[in-house]
């Protein structure tokens, strides 16, 4: 295995030809690079040895994951995916011998349990979009991050499922009154008060650019929509989500659903701290 000093040429070299050069986006690249920087960084730590086959020390170190630090199913999946892709762009380079596919890791029952998240993990995940916001120097990428302050910021102060967030219309915002009316599956709507006053400044600027996201096909009246202005997926908030989970340095597993749950304890922490 190469040591740390020839890691980054390897990973910069796959990024650039896996993922910048087949117009994959920013947020792949980043979660590539962890991947394979988190890899990187326990082979080293293995102490493993230049003549030692990759694909075994991968599938090694994936059954960490799984046994050792009880990544969820689909997190190993995801990076055991990867893997692949690395390892067939190393045989395509000549760094390694043709690898043959990864066997399937072993991956613990997923028994979900809910997450919540501490006061001080949610004020680094919504300083971590405040931050992205302010540093980027794109009007287009900065009206995609609004939009995802606009939806975290509903998902967490007014615990609106996902489903309900991704069936808002933009005329569900009443802005006078700052009143939303929530759409439930079941058709029993129901409107509730905006009252962050940073959570309403928030959806008025988002609703004066949603122009820029619209297509004429037909879902314009939406709420949320992706870049390519049709409705957002479940996976694409989560994927949101953990975007900034990540830059927000919270090591939990956590999900959307999670950021919802936890306003209870954010509010009792943040008594205590008002009361010393």
């Amino acid at each position: 295995m190469p040591g740390n000093s020839n890691s980054n040429k390897l990973i910069d070299g796959f990024i650039d030809s896996q993922v910048v050069g087949k117009g994959l986006d920013e947020r792949t690249a980043k979660a590539y690079r962890l991947d394979l920087e988190h890899l990187h960084q326990w082979l080293e730590l293995e102490s493993s040895t230049g003549r030692e086959k990759w694909e075994g020390k991968i599938e090694a170190y994936l059954d960490y994951l799984s046994s050792e630090k009880n990544r969820r199913p689909s997190t190993i999946s995801r990076k055991q995916r990867v893997f692949g892709y690395y390892l067939s762009y190393l045989a395509a380079q000549g760094i390694i011998e043709k690898s043959r596919p990864l066997k399937k890791a072993h991956v613990q029952k997923e028994i979900k349990k809910d997450v919540i998240l501490t006061k001080k993990e949610i004020d680094a995940f919504f300083q971590a979009i405040s931050r992205e916001y302010t540093d980027l120097d794109s009007d287009f990428r900065k009206r995609v991050c609004l939009r995802d302050q606009v939806m975290m910021g509903m998902l967490f102060y007014h615990g609106i499922e996902i489903s309900e967030l991704l069936r808002m219309e933009t005329d569900d915002y009443d802005r006078k009154n700052a009143v939303l009316t929530v759409r439930r599956k079941n058709g029993k709507d129901y409107s509730t008060r905006v009252f962050s006053k940073v959570l309403q400044e928030q959806i008025v600027k988002w609703l004066d650019v949603h122009e820029y996201f619209e297509r004429a096909e037909g879902y314009d009246e939406r709420m949320f929509l992706s870049k390519l202005g049709k409705p957002l997926s479940m996976k694409m908030v989560t994927n949101i989500f953990d975007k900034y989970r990540e830059m927000a340095g919270i090591e939990k597993e956590a999900t959307p659903k999670d950021l919802k749950k936890s306003m209870k304890r954010y509010a009792v922490e943040m008594m205590r701290e008002w009361c010393g």
